[in-house]
Parts: C-alpha cells; structure tokens; sequence
C-alpha cells in the first residue's frame, strides 16, 4: 500500500458556515462525479490519497487556503454529499472527527453486508492505519480525525488528522490500499518535515526487537505495504502570497477568462455566455478534475476559484460559486445520460489553460489580482465569517 504522503497544516479554530458548508457539498459532489465519470472509482480513491491535490480540492471548495479545517470540512462535504448517493456511485465514506470516527468500524461492517467486501479486513486496515500514525511513529501528533474512503470494489484510501498544540499545527496522513503489503517493516520510504527532536519509531528496521517485544500489530497479520510518502509543508501565514502561487498559471486562467478560445475549441462555444468571472472559477474547477499531478504543487492558486471563508484571498463569491455549482452539476447529469457535450466544455477548459501556459507571459503581481478581486467582491455576493463585503468607498482626489 501507499502511505502516500502526510501535510502539516497550522491550527485552526472556528466552523464552516452554513452557507458555504452547503456549498461545499454540492460541488464536492459535482466534482467527485465528474471525476468518477471521466476516470473511475479507482482514481478518485487514488486522488484521495494525494495530500496536494486534497488541499487543492478544499482551496477550490473555498476552504482557507492552508488551515487544519481543510481536512475536517472536506471530509464532512463528502461525507455528506456521496453517502446517500453511494449505492449508485459505489463510493462510500466513513469516520470523521472525535466521536465520528470511532463509528468507523460499524460503519465498515454495515457497508460490507451490503456489498459483499470483507467486512473484518476493512476494520483491521482501520485500526492498523491509525495504530502506525498514532503509535508505531510518535511524532508528537495526535491523531483526532480518521476518515476511510472506501469502493464498493474494495480499494480504499484513508485520510487522518494528528494535533500538535504546543507547536500550533496539525499533521495529516493519507493511505492509499493500492500495493499493501507490509503496515510496521519500513514503511515510509523518506518523511519530509521539520526536525523536532528524537522521536519513537517502531517502523524503523532497527526497531525489530522492540517491536517484537512490546508490540503485537504483527500479530494481526496484515498482508500489505507502504512503499512511498511525500510531505508538503504549508506556511503558517493566513493570508496568499507571491511565493505561494505559480503566477504563471495563475496568470493564464485570468487571461483565459477573459478572452475564450473558442476558434479552437468547438467544446468551448458551450460555454459562451459565462461571464468572465465564472469561467475563471470553472477553469480552476476544471484542473482540479482532469489536471495531473504536477499541476496541483501550488495549492494556493486553487483559492482564486472561489476565495476562503475567512476572506483570504477574498471573500467568498456566492453568486459565482452558485453558478459553478449549477454549470457543473448540470454537465455531470447530461454525461450520465450519454449527453456528454457539457463535460467535455469543462474539460477543455483545463485543456486551454494547459496549452495557453506554453507561450504566455506572465505580468503584474499577486497582490494586484487580489486587490481586484476585493474590490469587486461586493458585485457577486462576496462573503465571509464576518459578513459580506461592501461596495469599496470612491476614493478621494488629492487637492493641491
């Protein structure tokens, strides 16, 4: 199995309002599907378990960019949105946050009698993946949030939050079932982070006999491996910065927006009509769907979709987040009755952008970008924890 990578992530507080918590389902649903659709279950399992593309996931769900929230309201989204569709979609997720995930194994048992999967297989690799993060590697990280993303098909991925209060971040690990074959010999092929000091390794070869005496996780016998970890670190500062985003790319989804290629995109004249703003969010949608894994190292940019809840970038464009939300939901229905012209616009979207990039030039700064867009956020309902945002005042002109 793939450990397939952990995020460090600073601590946050607070709760997702109501009215983006809605909005964060409806299009984690959305985009699950399409993602499910155009690849299958086995990649959506495998996304998963890539924590760059997840933070690019909750970015564009509008999440703060970088906080421990990301995980908690990521996972309950999904939760909430693919559970009761999970029958048709074959998709199931299970857990969560403190009480919620010690729900984990009857809720693995319920889906495996409806399904046929080995239910006991299912709650060991549970309780084995926690067992790892939480005390076969003490790293000082707590684990409080365990989440299993499961297919009726049997591969799973589980994503999993530790708490680190003294040093004010939260680690989060992924798993992914693909390869398993050993859970407590190596299984970390290199871990990326900051030096905090000796720490209890009894994944380490030199750990056998300590292992062998005061440790019975092998007993349980498990059948698979982590061969592979990657690390992104995630800076502690709120707001979005230069260094955070490739600009370039950035730069090509505002220009995109701005003047769709339609002459070469037949699949985009669908989209026509979209104003600029929209197409911006839904390009960024777009990548999230069908870009490949090299695309998702700058996180950040993924927040110029529809903002952060906390008003960093910029408050949450309702108006603009409603109608990517309707735009794309629409596209996922037409392509599950074989009506699939809409999603590929979407598609061809994150095409654009791609082939846009080769040759553009990118001008200007960030802090420009985000200015404009907190200027303007008044026009598409822009909101955040505090309230919506006001039409900026005129300003004044000197007087000599």
């Amino acid at each position: 199995m793939k450990r397939s990578g952990n995020a460090d992530l600073p601590l946050h507080n607070g709760r997702v309002p109501k009215w983006l918590a809605e909005r964060m389902s409806l299009l984690g649903r959305a985009i699950t599907e399409a993602v499910i659709l155009e690849y299958g279950k086995a990649e959506f399992i495998k996304r998963m378990s890539d924590p760059a593309w997840f933070q690019s996931l909750g970015c564009v769900l509008g999440m703060d960019w970088h906080s421990s929230g990301i995980t908690t309201s990521v996972m309950g989204a999904l939760k909430s949105s693919l559970n009761p569709i999970a029958h048709d979609l074959g998709i199931y997720i299970c857990g969560g946050r403190g009480k919620h995930s010690r729900k984990t194994p009857d809720e693995l048992l319920h889906i495996a009698q409806k399904t046929g999967l080995n239910g006991n297989e299912l709650v060991k690799s549970s309780r084995l993946t926690a067992k790892v993060d939480n005390t076969a590697i003490q790293d000082g990280f707590q684990i409080y949030l365990h989440s299993f993303i499961l297919s009726d098909e049997g591969e799973w991925a589980v994503v999993q939050q530790g708490m680190n209060g003294a040093s004010g971040y939260a680690r989060r690990y992924h798993w992914h079932s693909k390869d398993l074959k050993s859970y407590t010999e190596e299984p970390h092929q290199f871990i990326y982070g900051k030096n905090q000091g000796l720490i209890l390794n009894l994944t380490h070869q030199e750990a056998k006999q300590t292992k062998d005496s005061i440790m019975e996780i092998a007993s349980e016998n498990p059948d698979h491996m982590i061969n592979e970890i990657k690390k992104i670190k995630l800076p502690a500062h709120h707001d979005v910065r230069q260094k955070d985003v490739d600009i370039k790319r950035l730069g090509t989804v505002l220009a995109l927006a701005q003047d769709l290629p339609t002459q070469n995109f037949e699949e985009l004249l669908l989209l026509q009509g979209l104003g600029p703003r929209t197409l911006q969010s839904l390009t960024l949608v777009s990548e999230v769907i069908y870009g490949t894994p090299s695309r998702f190292s700058d996180p950040a940019r993924f927040s110029f979709a529809h903002g952060g809840k906390d008003g960093h970038p910029f408050p949450v464009p309702i108006k603009i987040y409603d109608e990517s939300i309707q735009v794309l939901s629409k596209a996922v229905e037409k392509a599950k009755m074989s009506e699939s012209d809409k999603l590929r616009s979407i598609k061809a979207l994150s095409t654009a952008a791609e082939r846009m990039e080769k040759d553009f030039q990118a001008t200007g700064n960030l802090d420009d970008v985000i200015e404009k867009e907190r200027n303007d956020s008044w026009k598409y309902g822009g909101r955040t924890v505090m309230g919506y945002a006001k039409k900026p005042a005129p300003k004044q002109l000197a007087l000599f």
